[in-house]
């Protein structure tokens, strides 16, 4: 009985941390949009609000018991110009990065622009939406080089439920042509939580353990040397983050 009371309790708190942030951008990002018209100035204030909004919905779900977290090589993320690639078994694995990356940028699924709760804030946080075709590696070589740090989740979508990584070329291509060095982060989730197919309410029946370990910078110098093209350098490159990614996951499922 108490068992079954924690878990009703765990899935309303996730409920309403949800609900909180898509009040939120109801409410109060479509009046940043009104009364800020700088659109650099606008954009800046609203992912400050966002990474507060964020860190708030942390402290939120671990204070209804949703889950422990813990995150590792936290300081590494204090810098700026980051390319930040990470894997992604949840759905809140951007809500967590976003909440301890300052000057957070990233890449936004067009839907998002669309959705009622989601476009006000994408909007005056002047995110990257992923449909500018042959300007979105400009964007985001720009943002990268401008002092943000570009969120980009590799694989394209959450990591199916069997924990098999495959990467896209794209992240790998924004690195070799922006000359930028790759910030590895990997994500653990114990049991199973807002993963691809499963529904918010699916709650696990006991709390949820989330650990992030940000990793030592991958040096993207040698795979350009090595490479005859910026094309080759970002497949070989793709290969290589494809290789550490899966091997990171196999060291998480054995442990």
């Amino acid at each position: 009985m108490i068992e079954r009371f924690r878990r009703y309790w765990r899935i309303f708190g996730t409920g309403l941390s949800l609900f909180s942030i898509g009040l939120g951008g109801v409410l109060i990002f479509p009046l940043l949009n009104i009364f800020i018209p700088a659109r650099r100035t606008r954009a800046v204030m609203a992912r400050r609000f966002i990474r507060i909004t964020f860190r708030a919905f942390v402290a939120f779900i671990h204070a209804f018991g949703v889950l422990r977290y813990e995150i590792i090589g936290l300081e590494r993320l204090e810098r700026q110009g980051m390319l930040i690639l990470a894997n992604h078994p949840t759905l809140i694995d951007v809500l967590f990065l976003m909440a301890f990356v300052k000057h957070a940028d990233c890449i936004v699924k067009n839907g998002l622009w669309r959705n009622p709760f989601m476009h006000a804030p994408v909007r005056a946080a002047g995110y990257i939406r992923n449909d500018y075709g042959t300007g979105l590696m400009e964007k985001c070589i720009a943002s990268v080089r401008g002092g943000g740090n570009l969120i980009i989740f590799p694989e394209g979508t959450r990591t199916p439920a069997n924990g098999s990584i495959a990467l896209k070329r794209g992240a790998a291509n924004i690195a070799v042509r922006a000359g930028c060095n790759v910030t590895p982060v990997f994500i653990w989730c114990t049991p199973r939580f807002l993963g691809k197919g499963t529904k918010w309410w699916q709650v696990p029946a006991q709390p949820v353990s989330f650990k992030i370990e940000v990793k030592e910078d991958i040096d993207i110098r040698p795979f350009i040397m090595a490479a005859g093209s910026p094309a080759m350098a970002a497949r070989n490159l793709t290969a290589h983050l494809q290789d550490y990614f899966s091997q990171e996951s196999t060291r998480y499922a054995a442990a």
